[in-house]
């Protein structure tokens, strides 16, 4: 599949996930095997300490990994995440956080993905805050929707 047509449907399914429009979410990067997604900081994702809180950091890079698997299977396949372990390696402290997934291994009906978030603070190299690896399972879509 040419590269605008990966794109255009792993969009397709991007723009109707509600959570990741509710955080502010964007999809950066498709090709095969790899989708990034940024989130950019605000207060509305921050925890009582003032660190973007975890489970919007798991969110992208949850996603992350799904839609890189997603790119590997057949036209009109959706994914669902079966597992995924994250580790947290230091507070998530940025302007912007990107999510990095690349697929491991793809077959008919299982996907192995990782993840990699790093964090952007302005004249700082980019900083790794959490690592995921994720199974993801091949489904049909539900109403027709694929992703």
């Amino acid at each position: 599949m040419n590269t605008t047509l990966l794109h255009d449907r792993i969009a397709e399914s991007f723009n109707r996930q509600r959570l990741l429009a509710t955080l502010g979410a964007r999809l950066l990067h498709v090709a095969d095997g790899e989708v990034d997604i940024e989130l950019p900081w605000s207060e509305a994702i921050q925890q009582q300490h003032g660190f973007v809180h975890a489970g919007a950091i798991a969110t992208i890079a949850d996603s992350a990994c799904g839609y890189a698997c997603l790119t590997k299977m057949p036209e009109g396949s959706a994914v669902l995440s079966v597992e995924f372990k994250i580790n947290l390696l230091a507070p998530a402290v940025g302007e912007r956080f990107v999510a990095r997934g690349r697929v491991v291994r793809v077959g008919r009906t299982v996907g192995v993905a990782t993840a990699e978030v790093v964090a952007y603070v302005p004249a700082k190299p980019e900083a790794s805050v959490a690592i995921m690896q994720a199974t993801m399972m091949r489904v049909e879509p539900r109403n027709g929707a694929g992703g």
